[in-house]
């Protein structure tokens, strides 16, 4: 049975993604801040019946933890198949680089880049461990350079600075580590689940969780033939689902 550790799993699309992992007889570990709120969404799928499902304290600004985290699974597992750095924040509005608190972004920074590098360097040793080893980072949108600049794109208008440039980073990011690891049976992508209904904005989003953890999932679980390095998007309508960069 393949495992997976999802960050910031407890609820929203990070929880549907969990549950329809579940679904395809995955062993999910359901990562949390809170180990209570992360054991309460766990619970709450084991009730429809999904067994195969774990809470995980992580949080992915704290080292300790995450090293915590990454034993728990080596000692349980001894290897992880798929990692969805899926953990993020928005940060306090407005956003304008103006005058936006360099503090303010750096917060952001820290738990959508750097929490993303501490958890993905980490969990390399597992992930080599593994067959088929998967790392998907969850992004946005509103991290593609190419939409920012062009007047005619639907989110021209749309540019919370601390958001915008964590994410950005992270696509970055997850460019230079699909090429370090492309000799390797590694797959490694940058998922945007389109802009979607959750709490994260005020539930603004057309998108609904379900379609988001699918999109998220149909970029994950892919075959030695998939590509690595790409930017997928839920709201691009082409066939290839690729958002510029």
């Amino acid at each position: 049975m393949k495992s997976v550790l999802i960050t910031g799993a407890n609820r929203s699309i990070g929880l549907e993604t969990a549950k329809q992992l579940l679904e395809r007889g995955l062993f999910v570990y359901l990562g949390s801040r809170s180990l209570e709120k992360g054991a309460t969404a766990a619970q709450a799928l084991k009730e429809k019946g999904l067994e195969h499902v774990q809470a995980i304290e992580i949080d992915v600004t704290n080292p300790a933890s995450i090293l915590s985290a990454k034993n728990i699974i080596e000692k349980e597992q001894g290897k992880l198949d798929i990692l969805i750095n899926n953990a993020g924040i928005s940060g306090a509005y407005p956003q304008q680089a103006m005058d936006a608190p360099a503090e303010g972004i750096q917060e952001v920074f820290d738990t959508n880049f750097f929490g993303v590098i501490h958890v993905t360097q980490a969990f390399l040793e597992l992930l080599k461990k593994s067959d088929s080893p998967r790392i998907s980072n969850i992004t946005s949108g509103l991290g593609s350079l190419t939409g920012h600049a062009d007047p005619s794109w639907k989110y021209y208008q749309v540019k919370p600075v601390s958001y915008v440039c964590s994410k950005a980073a992270l696509n970055a990011y997850t460019i230079v580590l699909a090429h370090e690891l492309k000799d390797l049976p590694f797959k490694v992508n940058a998922i945007d689940p389109g802009y979607t209904a959750t709490a994260f904005n005020q539930f603004s989003g057309p998108g609904t969780v379900e379609s988001a953890a699918s999109f998220i999932i149909k970029h994950t679980l892919t075959d030695e033939h998939a590509p690595t390095g790409k930017f997928y998007s839920n709201d691009i309508e082409d066939a290839t689902e690729e958002s510029p960069w």
